[in-house]
């Protein structure tokens, strides 16, 4: 492992940096976590700014308090403070209700009552395979040109569904958009390539896409840093911005922790955890020797 990316310091006459860490709260906290809550709360450190914690809870099915109770004790034993109480996502859904609202009235929502196998099953049989910036399918828009009295009777009936947003709508709406990262520069929006995502389900009534968005804007948040892995998913982001009419942060999307064969670190993965490392008796010394940094105090 090697030493953090270089922290992005505000320009002259801007003011300091308000940054966050927005962990869900599914597992343990692993080095790589440590690594981005260590950028976040550096840049905030160095411009004299305000480091935050959120906690990304809108998934019931997966979220377990005891995980969220680890996140704080984690985050403490490893020397990484934050500014005031941590927003707790599970606690703002009739905010993230208000904003879905807001894009169904405006005519760019339409409900997708598609399961997963039947979108595989429909990109196999048009013989090709679209896949977006992370290497997952692309939906194809099988539920966008359904018949508005066809998806009512359908929604009345009570069959699944989910809220996408129709993207292409949505842009002829925003115009061309940009955004800007410290390392990229300024990027060309292109959401399009992600197709239309989900932004909410019925046991899930927000996505990350949507909740993150509104969050940051909630917290002030002027800087994102975030893993490389997200990059793609600031186009999305750029997008819903626009359309709440949210002025657009600053982005840095810093380097991922990777372990001795080159894989990215991540839950799936099981991923050594911080607190396996305490009971084994390593040190905060030792987890910031790991990171290739001194441990401050």
């Amino acid at each position: 492992m090697r030493g953090i990316d270089t922290v992005p310091m505000p320009g002259p006459g801007e003011q300091p940096l308000i940054t966050r860490f927005a962990p869900s709260p599914t597992g343990y906290l692993h080095i790589g976590h440590a690594y981005s809550a260590l950028f976040a709360c550096e840049a905030a450190r160095q411009s004299g700014g305000r480091f935050l914690l959120r906690i990304e809870d809108i998934d019931s099915q997966r979220c377990r308090p005891e995980f969220e109770r680890a996140t704080y004790e984690d985050l403490d034993w490893v020397g990484i403070h934050w500014h005031g109480e941590p927003l707790r996502q599970s606690e703002h859904m009739s905010r993230y209700e208000g904003a879905l609202l807001h894009l169904l009235e405006e005519g760019l929502l339409y409900p997708c009552f598609c399961s997963r196998k039947q979108i595989r099953m429909e990109v196999e049989q048009s013989g090709r395979a679209p896949h977006g910036p992370s290497h997952e399918l692309v939906y194809p828009g099988i539920c966008r040109d359904i018949d508005p009295a066809e998806r009512e009777r359908r929604i009345v009936k009570g069959e699944p569904f989910a809220w996408r947003l129709d993207v292409a709508r949505a842009m002829t709406r925003t115009g061309p958009l940009h955004w800007h990262d410290c390392r990229a520069g300024w990027v060309e929006a292109r959401p399009e390539a992600l197709g239309d995502p989900i932004l909410a389900r019925k046991d899930t009534p927000t996505s990350y896409h949507l909740a993150v968005v509104l969050d940051d804007h909630l917290q002030g948040v002027t800087l994102v840093s975030r893993g490389e892995d997200l990059f793609h998913a600031t186009h999305l982001h750029r997008l819903l911005q626009a359309l709440f009419g949210i002025t657009p942060p600053r982005y840095y999307h810093h380097n991922l922790i990777a372990d001795s064969r080159g894989e990215r670190l991540a839950k799936r993965n099981r991923a050594i955890t911080l607190r396996h490392l305490r009971d084994i008796g390593r040190t905060p010394a030792d987890i910031w020797k790991m990171l290739g940094l001194q441990q401050r105090v």
